[in-house]
């Protein structure tokens, strides 16, 4: 209890903003990633404070666990159920516009009575009032006078790179959670085979032994008779 109670502080701590100071404004967007064990027969739900008018991104993946699934909801501040996935290996799903309020992501082994699962997701947020501001900004600052490289140029090349980069991040992500789920298959199939052959190399020592006994029996039909029996020769 104390792991699982430690477990769902630290995703909170993770994937909930800081409070503002001073109530300057509302918090700031931050994009989250978590990975927690998810035990058999067990639902853990995580909550997400989004502002109105963005994009929310999650996506989710089982890297551990037999079967490599769960069941996945997503429902809006609102209490609305916004996506329900069953026994499901991952998942992506992006909600746009968001509600002001807290978004509420759980995840269900409950039909699972012996395998835990470990789980990956990560919320990406885009907020379009980001977007406004340097539309603003760049309206405060773009010069009057023609130049030879003008500032929208400049603005849109660095929103270029911006998106490619965290596209990138996002990706390298995605390819850590792949190969960590590739890894625990690995190690899991290893140890069927060493298991199995194991088995397989103790029938066989079993095997020789029980022939080298019976090869020290001879049969009754080829031990030596007796000088005594009648159909012994002379």
């Amino acid at each position: 209890m104390m792991a699982a109670g430690a477990a769902l502080a630290l995703a909170l701590w993770l994937l909930l903003p800081p409070v503002g100071v001073g109530g300057a404004g509302p918090p700031p967007i931050q994009d989250g990633e978590f990975t927690f064990l998810l035990p058999a027969g067990r639902k853990q739900c995580f909550y997400q404070s989004a502002p109105a008018n963005a994009s929310l991104e999650t996506e989710y993946q089982v890297i551990g666990g037999a079967g490599l699934d769960v069941d996945f909801t997503l429902e809006s501040p609102q209490g609305v159920l916004l996506i329900s996935e069953s026994r499901k290996a991952d998942g992506v799903h992006t909600v746009e516009p968001t509600e002001a309020g807290d978004y509420k992501l759980c995840f269900d082994n409950s039909f699972s009575t012996i395998s835990e699962k470990l789980v990956f997701f990560e919320l990406i947020f885009d907020s379009l009032q980001d977007d406004e501001e340097v539309e603003g900004w760049a309206e405060a600052v773009e010069p009057e006078e023609m130049l030879d490289v003008k500032m929208e140029d400049i603005k849109e090349s660095i929103e270029t790179m911006k998106t490619r980069l965290e596209r990138s991040i996002q990706m390298l992500t995605l390819l850590r959670a792949f190969e960590a789920r590739d890894r625990n298959l690995q190690e899991g199939n290893l140890e069927r085979v060493n298991f199995w052959s194991a088995v397989n190399v103790a029938v066989l020592l079993l095997v020789a032994v029980l022939q080298a006994q019976a090869g020290e029996q001879q049969p009754l039909w080829l031990r030596p008779l007796h000088p005594t029996h009648p159909w012994a020769g002379p």
